[in-house]
């Protein structure tokens, strides 16, 4: 009995441990402004923010953003503002960990234009 308990808590450490961590390699950068609309210095649209949010926040707020360990996010949109989202994920908010040097600038500016297009 003793030994199952002691297990069970050990994978329940290591899951919630592993919460909004990537193993993913960083992404390249994007290669200079060839066409692409961006203007010099802007920020880059090849950002993937649903493989951002795969990489990073699917196990705490589920693969169809219905929350889980975090909470749901299908409607964010309609409670935050796209720059209220970055600072969340920038700073973090109670169990949430902050992403700032995690993630690049352009990563977590998508991934806040996309969840703020949720309503």
């Amino acid at each position: 009995m003793k030994k199952s308990f002691i297990g069970l808590t050990l994978l329940l450490a290591v899951s919630l441990s592993a919460c909004g961590k990537s193993t993913a390699p960083a992404p390249t950068p994007a290669p200079a402004n060839q066409g692409s609309g961006t203007a010099a210095g802007g920020t880059s649209s090849s950002v993937d923010a649903q493989a951002v949010f795969k990489q990073n926040c699917i196990s705490c707020h589920g693969s169809n953003l219905e929350g889980g360990v975090g909470p749901n996010l299908q409607k964010i949109g309609g409670k935050y503002s796209k720059d209220q989202i970055s600072t969340l994920v920038n700073s973090g908010k109670g169990a949430m960990p902050s992403f700032k040097g995690r993630l690049s600038d352009s990563e977590i500016g998508a991934l806040a234009d996309w969840l703020a297009a949720k309503k």
